[in-house]
Order: structure tokens, then C-alpha cells, then sequence
């Protein structure tokens, strides 16, 4: 997540305070990724070092509403310059971010006595708790009265996160399905020596209704 960036965008707007900073970065965001007040100064500090802010004492000398610091961010020329190119600039996937889950089960499958099918059983749980807590949430903001540029920015994110949940299962699905494929592979070869691969747990079972898409269960309700 790029904190340098989204910051200078909103910069763009109106000089802000580093505390207004944190809170418009998380209304928009719906408070998905929190920013502490400390992480919002660091950054703005190194903002300023580049060039890119520039910063001046409040009128009134006082410290601002929920933090320390007493100075009003403004963005420069080269920082609009720099909010322009992140904005018509793909986000780059040849360096995909680290993915935990991904890493664990490349783990699981090469390492003895790990019950790999268990390990995407309580995955996939897990996934379809949150994806149902996402779907509830994106029901009460379409029933909100309010629709400004905030609720939509929130519902974006938001679905996002619905979509992000439903490619996860769709994953396990494929894993345990090829977890065991290639353990009947093994049986039918009899390399019963080889132990790169575990043998999902018979007792996993897949849940009884696949994932459908968010727009899907919506028309459904």
C-alpha cells in the first residue's frame, strides 16, 4: 500500500493537518488499512525531504485536534506532478506482494506430517466467514441514505475485499483438488516413497455450495 501517494493525493485537495491526514485516509478507505499518527508524520517528513510538501506553523500557533504537531501540510508542483503519475501508472505485478497463505501451503506440501488438507479446510472457513461479514457490510451501505463520494469510495474498497474473498476459495479449491490429484497419481506409480507431496486428509469435504459472486447473492436477497 502506498501511504506516500494517497497522501499527496488528498494533499492535492486543501493543505491538511497530519492528524485530518489519518482520519480522511481512513474514511475513504472505510478503516481497512489503519494509520497510526506516527506513521502519518514519518511519512510526511520524508514528503517534505523530497521536496514534494511543504509545511508552515498554524495561524493560531496551536497544536491540531488529536496529535502534537502544529503544522499545516501543503503540496508542491512536483508533488501534484508526482499524484498525476501514480494515478496513470498500473500498478506494477511483477513483484507480487509476499501472500501468507500461499507461502504456508508451499510449505505444508513439502514438509512431513502436515495435514495439508486440514490446513485448506480451516482456510477456506475462515475465508468464507470474512466473505460473508464483507457481503453484510456492503448490504447496509446500499441501504444507507448517504451515497456521497466517501460511501463510494468505502463501497469500492469494499468490494475489493468481497471479490479478493471469493478468488481466495476458488484457490483452495483448486489446491486440495490437485493435492489430490497427485496423490492418485502416486498410488497409481506406487512411488510410495516419495514424501514431497502429503495426501489431503480424507475426512475434508468440501462445503455443500460454491462460492457465487457478490452481484449474484445480492439479486438473490
Amino acid at each position: 500500500m502506498s501511504v506516500k501517494q494517497a497522501l499527496l493525493a488528498l494533499l492535492e485537495q486543501e493543505p491538511m493537518y497530519g492528524y485530518q491526514l489519518r482520519v480522511e485516509f481512513e474514511q475513504r478507505t472505510g478503516s481497512t488499512w489503519p494509520l497510526n499518527v506516527g506513521q502519518v508524520y514519518t511519512t510526511l517528513t520524508r514528503l517534505e525531504r523530497d521536496g514534494l510538501v511543504v509545511s508552515t506553523a498554524a495561524a493560531d500557533g496551536a497544536p491540531e485536534e488529536g496529535g502534537t504537531h502544529g503544522a499545516i501540510y501543503r503540496i508542491t508542483d512536483a508533488g501534484r506532478e508526482e499524484v498525476a503519475a501514480w494515478f496513470t501508472t498500473p500498478v506494477a505485478r511483477t513483484q507480487p506482494p509476499r501472500d501468507e497463505l500461499a507461502i504456508k501451503l508451499a510449505l505444508a506440501v513439502t514438509v512431513p506430517g502436515v495435514d495439508v488438507g486440514l490446513v485448506i479446510q480451516q482456510q477456506r472457513s475462515a475465508t468464507m466467514a470474512a466473505l460473508q461479514d464483507y457481503t453484510r457490510l456492503k448490504r447496509q451501505g446500499a441501504a444507507a441514505a448517504g451515497q456521497g463520494r466517501n460511501e463510494l469510495a468505502w463501497s469500492l474498497v469494499l468490494d475489493s475485499l468481497v471479490f479478493a474473498a471469493e478468488a481466495e476459495i476458488r484457490w483452495l479449491d483448486h489446491c486440495e483438488a490437485r493435492l489430490r490429484r497427485a496423490a492418485a497419481e502416486r498410488r497409481a506409480t506406487g512411488d510410495a516413497t516419495s514424501g514431497s507431496v502429503e495426501r489431503p486428509s480424507s475426512s475434508v469435504e468440501r462445503p455443500s455450495s460454491s462460492v457465487e459472486p457478490v452481484e449474484t447473492q445480492e439479486r438473490r436477497r
